[in-house]
């Protein structure tokens, strides 16, 4: 499993860079096995896109390679595949301020998106501490750092 953390040059990206206190990460998505990128986004909600798709705006990058058993990926990638239309959560947003249930499958913003599916395979515990009403990129980058080395890369 490889999740790609980047930042782009638009509002969106920035609002949510603010909302993480100056992190510089504002999305991050899973590369598919088939190389493709699934993730939520402002503009058509859980989709797969192809690689290169925000090259004309990306500033910086990260890939984390999550060690997992064949169950784990196979699990993982069903989940994020099972997702496909739903919406973005424009009150995830909002929630960088005011908080939220980040578990209501629902609808998606990017870094729950992807711990729903790491909590679905097993790759993390089913509950996380208590009293958290968000998963930001930020918060997704330090829950795996506990157990994969990072080694960040930029553009």
């Amino acid at each position: 499993m490889i999740l790609r953390f980047v930042t782009c040059r638009d509002i969106i990206s920035a609002a949510i860079r603010a909302g993480e206190y100056g992190f510089w990460a504002s999305h991050v998505e899973a590369v598919m096995p088939d190389g493709s990128l699934l993730g939520a986004h402002a503009d058509g909600g859980v989709q797969k896109r192809v690689p290169g798709y925000d090259s004309g705006i990306m500033t910086r990058e990260l890939r984390a390679s999550l060690p997992a058993s064949a169950d784990q990926d196979a699990t993982f990638y069903e989940f994020l595949t099972s997702q496909l239309g739903k919406p973005y959560d424009l009150t995830a947003i909002e929630a960088l301020v005011t908080g939220r249930d980040w578990t209501t499958p629902d609808s998606w913003f990017c870094s729950e998106l992807q711990a729903a599916a790491l909590r679905h395979c097993g790759w993390f515990a089913s509950d996380l501490a208590s009293g958290f009403s968000k998963i930001t990129p930020r918060d997704l980058l330090l829950i795996i750092s506990g157990r994969v080395a990072i080694e960040e890369g930029t553009k």
